[in-house]
């Protein structure tokens, strides 16, 4: 990424709603309400800045890779506190494996393919924007947009998981893609020369 070498330690804020989205869907239904993915998130990124000498260096996918896996591993560590089951080890290796694979649906649902390093590192900056423009949509919408293209749950199980009717997530569904498209282009247009 171009500005690597203007990196410092305030640079971490710039991952919560990418973060925050990882912790959205993966935590299990029964701790979110006993505990909010911002906990999480606020947890993963001191423990960034506790290592921003050895990750500021770094590139950007290592940063990511970092955060991913120390957000996974405090997850873990919160099922453990919540729950019993949470001490199953499987359980601890299923949620980052999980995690890892939220992250590739994300990847994936930018639909690049590229593989040269610069590539790479756009697709990387895109995966932080699509982050931030989820972050802004209607609550509703964030929800249905989530549950479906990070989660692949199908129209009848998001309605009944938001309490709304099929036709209903429908429309939160094309509004929310709708929104996030215009989001995300209007962040890719350059600034006019008026």
């Amino acid at each position: 990424m171009a500005d690597d070498a203007g990196l410092d330690e305030s640079c971490w804020g710039r991952y919560r709603e990418y973060l925050r989205l990882l912790a959205r869907v993966q935590m299990p239904a029964y701790l979110q309400a006993k505990l909010d993915a911002s906990d999480l998130v606020q947890q993963t990124l001191l423990e960034a800045h506790q290592a921003a000498g050895q990750l500021l260096p770094r590139g950007e996918g290592e940063r990511l890779a970092f955060l991913r896996r120390a957000l996974g591993n405090n997850l873990a560590d919160a099922v453990r506190r919540y729950t019993a089951a949470g001490r199953d080890v499987n359980r601890e290796c299923s949620l980052e494996a999980e995690l890892a694979q939220s992250s590739a649906r994300l990847e994936a649902w930018l639909a690049l393919s590229e593989s040269s390093p610069a590539e790479k590192a756009v697709r990387e900056e895109e995966l932080l924007h699509l982050a931030n423009a989820l972050a802004g949509l209607p609550e509703e919408q964030r929800r249905a947009v989530e549950l479906h293209h990070l989660l692949g749950y199908p129209l009848e199980d998001i309605a009944r998981t938001i309490g709304r009717s099929e036709s209903a997530v429908g429309g939160l569904l094309r509004r929310g893609l709708k929104k996030l498209r215009e989001s995300l282009l209007h962040e890719r247009k350059p600034a006019s020369s008026e």
